[in-house]
């Protein structure tokens, strides 16, 4: 499995993702899955992936590489595009191109074509922006009112970005949350695990200002997780009991 989350806040852009991977209990593997397009002054774009590692890898070399145009237009690379807009319709055509390369041998291997990624980032002037790009090619687009985006298995960390997650958030203040948001998802799905890649982008710097492994050990995330779990007990215990049942009477 896999858990990515990207949040875009007044101040920039803050995206975390897992780096395990596994086909089947005894095939555990370690990939990144956080990647960076990134020319300091010019732009700075972080994509972040889930689905079929075959699939992502592919689409990773050829926007590297370069995507043929339509009707004979000359290919274009990811970090070539003048837009996140522009950028973002790329990284759709080369899922597409991908498919249609993979398609015959996906089915007869009886195989799901599989990827989902997140793209955040900032080119010139423009504003920065995150979106979230599904297996079909198209995409969303993060929101003012719906500061975060995640992929692959999102449902355990969702909770705690709902309630704690404002555009208005300090962006360190958001770092700390997508990574609470992470522990959670640790917690419940085993498929999920260290180390934890993280990106800091602030806004109009067009560079990273964070580009950071999270190994197993590491002293802040640990204490970020006791602190977190202690925080949960006290708050259970601090909520009165129910009034329900003969005690309530």
């Amino acid at each position: 499995m896999t858990y990515c989350v990207g949040l875009l806040v007044e101040e920039g852009l803050v995206m975390v993702a897992d780096t395990r991977t596994n086909a089947g209990l005894d095939d555990i593997s370690t990939y990144r899955k956080l990647h960076h397009f990134n020319v300091p002054g010019e732009r700075v774009m972080m994509l972040a992936s889930a689905g079929n590692l075959s699939v992502t890898q592919s689409v990773l070399s050829m926007l590297a590489e370069g995507v043929a145009g339509d009707d004979g237009e000359p290919m274009l690379k990811l970090t070539e595009t003048t837009t996140m807009f522009q950028a973002a319709q790329l990284i759709g055509k080369a899922i597409r191109r991908v498919r249609a390369i993979e398609k015959a041998g996906f089915e007869a291997a009886n195989l799901r074509f599989s990827i989902s990624l997140l793209f955040g980032g900032q080119i010139g002037n423009e504003p920065m922006r995150l979106f979230l790009i599904y297996s079909a090619g198209n995409f969303i687009e993060c929101s003012t009112d719906a500061p975060f985006l995640q992929i692959g298995e999102h449902k355990y960390g969702k909770p705690i970005l709902d309630r704690a997650v404002k555009f208005e958030t300090d962006l360190y203040d958001a770092l700390k949350v997508s990574l609470v948001s992470m522990d959670s998802t640790m917690r419940s799905n085993l498929g999920v695990g260290l180390p934890i890649d993280i990106a800091v982008a602030r806004r109009n710097a067009l560079d990273l200002e964070v580009s950071h492994r999270i190994e197993a050990g590491e002293s802040y995330f640990h204490d970020l997780r006791e602190r977190w779990s202690a925080a949960l007990r006290a708050a259970h215990r601090a909520i009165p009991r129910p009034p329900y049942g003969p005690a309530a009477h």
